[in-house]
């Protein structure tokens, strides 16, 4: 059984982002693991495993255009399933 399940993945486009900051964001407001979370004022690429994506989805579309979003059930991976 793993501790998060969902991999989630997505970009973030707009203005004045920080990626730092939205990394200590998520540090401090979800839980989960295996955090990457990096680019520059204007595009920001995030992984992350967590339990709670749409959470995640939630935060950053009030950050800028979110796209490429990808989350993947790494439970039902596990098992030989379609994520």
């Amino acid at each position: 059984m793993l501790e998060f399940r969902y991999d989630t993945q997505l970009l973030i486009e707009g203005k004045d982002l920080d990626d730092m900051e939205l990394t200590d964001w998520i540090v401090n407001n979800m839980k989960g693991d295996s955090l990457i979370c990096v680019g520059d004022d204007e595009l920001i690429k995030i992984h992350f495993h967590t339990n709670e994506p749409w959470d995640l989805l939630a935060h950053c579309r009030t950050l800028g255009e979110i796209f490429d979003i990808v989350v993947e059930d790494m439970d039902r991976q596990s098992r030989g399933l379609k994520g």
